[in-house]
């Protein structure tokens, strides 16, 4: 399926992967709705975006904002007609002993990784229902399949946005809605204390990668849905 005109909102669209996704579905001649926290960073990726020939609406602010999510999926409806993929890619990890948390840090990272997927989601269901077709791809991790020592609050958010996808699967499928979740091992992007292209990353999976999985996920035909895809690179044992 080409990719060519098809309406996507992206969230965590400024850094890593969400760039790199953002600026090949650019290339494809897709319409994109862009939202993160950093207006300027926004500007800067509608501004490249927009010379390979995408379409580009933009939508500073955090994926908690429940009226932003609704925003977002209004103006890209009344533009472009209807949303046929959200994918939503923001999120953030706390690493570290369970007693060392506050439940503020709680709270934050909960509605980020969990509440932010299920307002974007939620905003575009009835849009999606009444054209009878859509897809939502939630980005999650390796660790919505595992735990690991230090990983209490991140892993469990993970696990928390994976239940939500597979009940939504459930839930949308009748209305010829997708829902697909792909979980990653380590990505050299803008996630981990390193900077991207640290040498650390050498042998991890790169945005390109992950933008590539995204892709073959959102091009299938209408009638193939694939629920889950996990990936790692060759040197990560999980």
């Amino acid at each position: 399926m080409t990719l060519q005109g098809k309406t996507v909102l992206l969230t965590g669209a400024s850094r890593g992967i969400g760039r790199t996704l953002a600026l090949e579905l650019a290339r494809q001649g897709a319409h994109l709705g862009l939202v993160a926290r950093s207006e300027s960073e926004l500007q800067s990726l509608k501004t490249e975006a927009e010379s390979l020939g995408g379409t580009v609406e933009i939508f500073p602010g955090s994926v908690t904002d429940e009226t932003l999510a609704t925003r977002a999926v209004e103006t890209l409806t009344e533009r472009f007609g209807r949303v046929d993929f959200v994918i939503n890619n923001a999120g953030y990890g706390l690493f570290g002993p369970t007693e060392s948390f506050t439940s503020e840090q709680w709270s934050d990272l909960y509605d980020t990784n969990v509440k932010g997927t299920f307002l974007f989601s939620k905003a575009a269901l009835g849009p999606m229902k009444a054209a009878g077709q859509g897809h939502i791809i939630n980005i999650a991790s390796d660790v919505a399949k595992r735990v690991f020592d230090g990983g209490a609050l991140y892993a469990s958010s993970k696990f928390a946005q994976d239940a939500f996808s597979a009940a939504l699967r459930k839930e949308v499928r009748r209305h010829g809605i997708k829902v697909s979740v792909v979980y990653s091992g380590l990505v050299d992007s803008a996630f981990h204390t390193d900077p991207q292209g640290h040498e650390k990353h050498a042998d991890w999976l790169t945005t390109e990668d992950m933008a590539r999985t995204i892709l073959y996920i959102m091009e299938q035909p209408r009638h193939v849905v694939i629920d889950e895809l996990m990936i790692h690179p060759l040197s990560q044992e999980y």
